[in-house]
């Protein structure tokens, strides 16, 4: 989503089942491995027309749908890759990988292009990502990833409520997930990666390297290692608890008789609830407390993608609540659906404290606590973390004198998690712990005002631009634009998580 989603995760695990979030939301998620039978439809938008009432007469039965989720087919890329011959020795790789997602990936390239020696392990390395990633062009266009994608909407839509709609004239794209991963591949191959076909199960430190211990039996030796197995948090260690708000999708892509969307634009954010208005009075009034959002891709006039998604709550939302939205949804459109290409259900954790810096393992993506806490993106923040990680590593390992491994690894979380970020992190959870308080009512209030604000602070905040003092003026910005209702509710709720948020400032500030 941008609030989102999309993302779900960015790495895949080498120590768990990992799935990658919705395309928003960019890289490294955890989800439970899809049941065929238990996913359900998600996301569409809504038209600007008046829907037709003979649309509305039609029925859709869930059970029907669910008859229509194909089984989980995986796909797999035909590279030859260089297996790990076991090492002579006291020999040491400079980094192992532990996960190969996207953020797992994309360090390996780096690190090994600058001549260093890199192993990846993870169970599946040639397996193609599962789940959609959805992100702003621009994003993808400052890393020079326009070629991995795969559809494109000049403009998306926001759905306030029934008589209110935003328009947002910023590009979103669909990525290429086969394109970017053979992308990927390819380059690690050509650098010289070697992958290795296992799980990790723990990681045992010495003093300047450590032994990764696999579950086929090998120990994989390495001066840093790299945990990118999402929020399966594989080795990467927290000692505060853990209590994040969840974001909570079932999305499939669809073939459909007909649908009333738009094609020039991707549906972002649609809140409205007269699917609810007639005959679910229990649906609506759980709705009006947790709300649930509809997210869409049209590709053409039968073909979408569609994801009905809880933005944040604590405890999340279960997938039959989801599903149950998602069949009254359908049914109010008239969307009959003819085929299901795919299916997936996301379940993001978002905000919670960061993980104990500096320690011995090094994190990216979900396991690092990079998720945007105020909207679940992902994917594009841990593609642009990628390069400072594997810079960090490359100008340590590769500049002589490396000292311990605690040395090394202190000097790499301080380029991972600078004081900017880790502020910027502080005002993204209190955007969550604020979101987390709002009914449906004020959560259209605030999007209502969100999206009026200049490009450049709903651009920033979303695509997480903006810094701590931008932060403070886009917060004033905000407030100024926001209706009388939603101040008054912005300093009743928010008063508590603005506090939580200047104590934990001064906290860090002390550190």
């Amino acid at each position: 989503m941008v609030l989102r989603k999309f993302l779900l995760g960015i790495s895949s695990s080498s120590a768990s089942h990992n799935c990658p979030t919705p395309m928003n939301t960019i890289l490294g998620t955890h989800c439970p491995a899809p049941s065929p039978k238990l996913q359900f439809l998600a996301m569409s938008a809504f038209p600007k027309k008046p829907i037709p009432c003979q649309w509305r007469r039609r029925q859709i039965s869930a059970a029907a749908l669910l008859d229509l989720v194909p089984d989980t087919k995986k796909e797999i890329l035909d590279f030859d890759l260089r297996p790990l011959e076991p090492l002579e020795g006291s020999s040491t790789l400079d980094l192992a990988v532990v996960g190969g997602g996207p953020a797992g990936l994309a360090v390996a390239e780096r690190v090994s292009g600058a001549g260093l020696s890199v192993c990846c392990i993870d169970p599946s390395p040639n397996l193609v990502w599962p789940n959609n990633y959805g992100v702003w062009v621009d994003e993808f266009e400052a890393m020079g990833l326009l070629d991995c994608l795969d559809a494109t909407w000049p403009a998306a839509v926001v759905h306030i409520d029934d008589a209110r709609r935003k328009l947002l004239r910023r590009s979103y794209a669909r990525v290429d997930r086969r394109r970017l991963k053979s992308r990927m591949m390819r380059a690690c191959v050509a650098h010289g990666v070697r992958f290795h076909r296992a799980k990790v199960l723990k990681a045992v430190h010495e003093t300047s390297r450590s032994l990764l211990l696999c579950s086929d039996g090998a120990a994989v030796p390495a001066a840093v290692v790299l945990d990118a197995t999402g929020f399966s948090r594989c080795l990467v260690r927290y000692d505060k608890p853990y209590n994040p708000g969840y974001q909570v999708a079932y999305g499939i892509l669809a073939e459909v008789e007909e649908h009333p969307f738009d094609l020039d634009k991707m549906v972002f954010m649609d809140w409205r609830d007269s699917h609810l208005a007639e005959n679910h009075p229990d649906l609506r009034r759980r709705n009006a407390a947790a709300p649930t959002f509809l997210y869409a891709m049209p590709f053409s006039s039968d073909r979408i993608f569609l994801e009905e998604t809880s933005l944040v709550a604590r405890p999340g939302l279960g997938m039959d609540e989801i599903q149950e939205r998602m069949v009254a949804r359908l049914s109010h459109l008239g969307i009959q659906v003819k085929g299901i290409e795919e299916d997936e259900r996301c379940v993001i954790p978002m905000g919670g404290p960061l993980p104990v810096l500096p320690q011995r393992v090094l994190g990216i993506g979900g396991t690092a606590g990079m998720v945007h806490p105020s909207t679940g993106y992902m994917v594009a923040r841990t593609l642009a973390a990628a390069p400072v990680v594997a810079d960090a590593i490359v100008r340590i390992l590769g500049g002589g004198g490396r000292g311990s491994g605690e040395e090394v690894a202190a000097r790499v979380w301080g380029d991972v998690w600078p004081p900017e970020r880790r502020r910027q992190r502080e005002f993204f959870c209190f955007g969550m712990d604020l979101l987390l308080r709002l009914d449906l009512e004020g959560t259209r209030r605030f999007f209502d005002a969100f999206f009026e604000l200049e490009p450049a602070y709903w651009h920033g905040f979303l695509s997480s631009r903006l810094f701590l003092p931008e932060l403070v003026a886009f917060g004033f910005s905000l407030f100024g634009r926001a209706s009388n209702a939603c101040r008054l509710e912005i300093m009743v709720k928010g008063t508590m998580p603005l506090l939580n948020m200047i104590g934990n400032l001064l906290e860090d500030s002390g550190d």
